[in-house]
């Protein structure tokens, strides 16, 4: 079963979530799922500035993508972010917290696709984040 490390925050959260995978292990054994609650209009610019920041390559997630082990995966501006066993899928389903990405979907499908092979970090928050009762799931 494929290990998956989940982080979640708004976007305050850059400047951690940044540290965070400047630290990771270029032969990590897990894929690493990033979702920020970004305003639609925003550009996809996360994934390029992880990508450029530490050792994992990172991309904004394409739907139906295979997840790779020491791989960032960063949710599209306006699409929720899931793990689909060990595939992404990208969603355009209902806002969740008033976003769009949510981290909420991206901790769920985690936990249901990874069960213990699962972590969610869940890093900062605005309004109903710190309610996410879905990262004690994971």
């Amino acid at each position: 079963m494929r290990k998956i490390i989940a982080i979640g925050g708004s976007a305050g959260s850059i400047q951690p979530i940044r540290k965070i995978c400047s630290l990771l292990r270029a032969d990590l054994h897990a894929s690493v799922l990033i979702a920020v609650h970004v305003r639609a209009g925003n550009q996809n610019l996360l994934a390029s500035i992880l990508d450029n920041g530490g050792p994992l390559p990172a991309s904004t997630a394409v739907d139906g993508e295979p997840l790779e082990d020491a791989r960032i995966y960063v949710a599209p501006v306006d699409h929720h972010l899931v793990v689909d066993g060990s595939f992404v899928r990208l969603g355009r389903g209902p806002r969740e917290n008033m976003a769009r990405p949510a981290i909420d979907p991206l901790f769920r499908s985690a936990g249901i696709s990874a069960g213990p092979r699962a972590v969610g970090f869940l890093l900062s928050g605005m309004l109903q984040d710190w309610r996410t009762s879905s990262v004690a799931a994971v």
